[in-house]
């Protein structure tokens, strides 16, 4: 299957070009990529930047909400810079090992991979993180259980500086607050040794290891003390409803929150939580927009002396489940 017109077009003697580029060639789904290859006209088909911008974004329009962001992303990967630098430089004339690297990037994207998969990156609350396959892509959603962390902690009563990041993954959430909160120890906990990998990875690229401890097991409890702000962002997905190309891509283990709509990885934790918590600490939990009222009730229950919040994201969905004890 490809996008548009059919890949084997533009090899017919009534193709029509302008200015060196093949109108009716368009990127074919991944499958197609290698047949792709071996078709010399289309190696030729697009000369220069702008031309493979303008090409890859038409292509990858009917499976991307920000088709033109991916295509300068890829781009800018396959060519070792930024996008800055190759929209800065529209006419440069791509070299045929750049054309045909392009072409494997845009034929994975067509298939519906990550970006971040294709590039091994993707951006948090402002930093780099390294991501792969056994790890779930970081959401800017996410970023909420920062923003509320650091309003939290200049108000904390505590002494302890002890952080817990239940269910890592990439780490995102331990190596952002243990950057942001430099006097801070962090403990990052994933069922995943894969996943520990992977945080482990980003902590030692930002520099951070030294401060953040990674753990192996279930929940809190490898946690080996009660700490000041307990961060989660665990599975809470009812994975038959995950659309089927996210479900493909991404590891299962972080997106399945089994029984009760998704709730029941999340009230494993909130129910373990009452005994990692510091009297006066913070827990942060990341939650589905569907399960605000069933996830606040949870909490209230495990936690009946605290002051329980839900907060909403930027769309107006709520997003994170907030204790102070």
């Amino acid at each position: 299957m490809v996008y548009g017109s059919a890949a084997r077009q533009c090899c017919e003697p009534s193709r029509r070009r302008v200015v060196g580029v093949c109108r009716q060639w368009t990127w074919p789904q991944a499958a197609d990529a290698a047949r792709l290859k071996r078709a010399p006209c289309c190696e030729r088909a697009v000369t220069t930047v702008r031309q493979a911008l303008q090409q890859a974004s038409v292509a990858l329009a009917s499976v991307s909400a920000s088709p033109r962001l991916d295509a300068e992303v890829l781009l800018a990967q396959v060519l070792g810079t930024s996008r800055v630098a190759i929209l800065a430089d529209a006419d440069r004339p791509l070299e045929p090992p750049q054309w045909e690297a392009y072409n494997e990037l845009i034929a994975r994207r067509a298939a519906l991979e990550p970006i971040a998969y294709i590039t091994g990156h993707k951006e948090f609350y402002g930093f780099d993180f390294v991501v792969d396959p056994r790890v779930l892509v970081p959401r800017p959603e996410t970023e909420l259980i920062i923003e509320l962390a650091l309003d939290w902690w200049p108000r904390k009563l505590l002494q302890a500086n002890t952080i817990a990041d239940i269910g890592t993954g990439s780490g995102c959430l331990a190596v952002t607050l243990a950057l942001l909160l430099p006097q801070a120890h962090v403990y990052a906990v994933d069922l995943s040794r894969d996943a520990l990998e992977v945080a482990r990875l980003n902590a030692q690229r930002h520099d951070v290891a030294s401060r953040v401890t990674f753990l192996h097991g279930n929940g809190c409890q490898p946690l080996p003390e009660p700490v000041a702000l307990l961060v989660s962002n665990p599975p809470y997905t009812v994975l038959a409803e995950v659309d089927q190309n996210v479900r493909r891509w991404e590891p299962q283990l972080a997106l399945d929150g089994g029984a009760e709509r998704g709730l029941a990885i999340p009230i494993h934790i909130l129910r373990q939580a009452p005994s990692y918590l510091l009297p006066g600490g913070q827990l942060l939990m990341e939650i589905g927009a569907w399960q605000g009222v069933a996830a606040l009730e949870v909490t209230q229950r495990a936690f009946p002396q605290a002051r329980v919040r839900l907060h909403q994201d930027l769309a107006g969905l709520d997003r994170v489940v907030a204790v102070e004890t």
